[in-house]
């Protein structure tokens, strides 16, 4: 299901409009005898409209039986009129599309854009917490692969953030709860690669070139980052600043000199250059009140 952004909504509530327009319009015609040139593009239009326009669209990815079932009556309601326009029947056929379109424009209102949107949301934030609990198992069993003493301390932090996470949702407040678990979700992932430290410790991580190796400490030094990003804009503050902008400066010059190595195919330099990088990022993150191995 996508995400349902602003000028998709727009197109549904000028879709409404069209179809409002419709019976309105025939109403205002109700004592003129049917036209049937005009009726026919009429049975066009509907029909395009009940079967491929946003607002069809937005009606199939509700899940909503109800608008589904009043989408179904237009459908009926429309073959009907077009029974009727073809038996010549011009009245009987005017009356059915108008009946199409009142069942089209509720179909529309039992949809609810707005819930759409926000059932997609809740999904996405349930995948995050569920990867991020995954990610936290997988800390602790390294962290004991490696006897980290202070493991621990990570893992409560990671799990008071989930528990933040999950009062936020609970309280209806998604957009918080979702910031929330990204930022467990990056300190977990981050706290992984730092327990690194050289050396393979996910068994399944082998690297069969330099160039690989490379790649995976980008997107190492890419989670502090993003961790950077995130979470000290919220736990940065008075005597943490100075020492936090240095150790961000000092990762953002080796992360430039780690991709020149690499243009230059030096790929084990590289390696080392980004991993310094890494660490300062780490220090980051530890002056903030995070703690993550590294």
């Amino acid at each position: 299901m996508n995400t349902l952004r602003p000028r998709t909504l727009r197109a549904v509530v000028s879709a409404v409009c069209l179809c409002l327009g419709m019976a309105a319009a025939s109403a205002q015609t109700a004592r003129v005898p049917p036209d049937r040139e005009q009726l026919e593009r009429k049975l066009g239009s509907t029909a395009t409209l009940i079967d491929s326009s946003t607002a069809a669209k937005q009606i199939e990815a509700s899940g909503i039986r109800e608008a589904s079932d009043r989408r179904a009556k237009a459908r009926e309601l429309h073959a009907k009129a077009g029974e009727a326009l073809r038996a010549g029947d011009l009245e009987g056929s005017a009356k059915l599309l108008d009946e199409s379109s009142r069942a089209f424009i509720e179909a529309v209102r039992l949809a609810k854009p707005e819930q759409v949107a926000d059932a997609k949301q809740r999904t996405d934030y349930q995948a995050r917490v569920e990867s991020t609990r995954a990610l936290l198992e997988a800390q602790k069993r390294i962290a004991a692969e490696k006897n980290q003493a202070r493991a621990g301390e990570t893992t409560r932090q990671v799990e008071g953030m989930i528990a933040e996470a999950e009062r936020q949702a609970q309280a209806g407040r998604l957009p918080e709860a979702r910031r929330s678990i990204d930022q467990a979700y990056l300190t977990v992932k981050a706290a992984i690669g730092s327990m690194r430290g050289g050396e393979t410790v996910v068994r399944s991580l082998n690297f069969a070139t330099p160039a690989e190796e490379y790649h995976y400490e980008i997107d190492r030094n890419d989670t502090h980052r993003m961790l950077v990003d995130m979470l000290l804009k919220e736990k940065r503050g008075g005597g943490t600043d100075a020492m936090v902008d240095q150790a961000v400066a000092s990762a953002a010059q080796l992360r430039t000199r780690a991709e020149a190595e690499a243009a230059r195919k030096d790929h084990p330099a590289a390696i080392k250059t980004l991993e310094e990088s890494t660490r300062e990022l780490v220090k980051a993150i530890r002056a903030a009140g995070v703690y993550i191995p590294g």
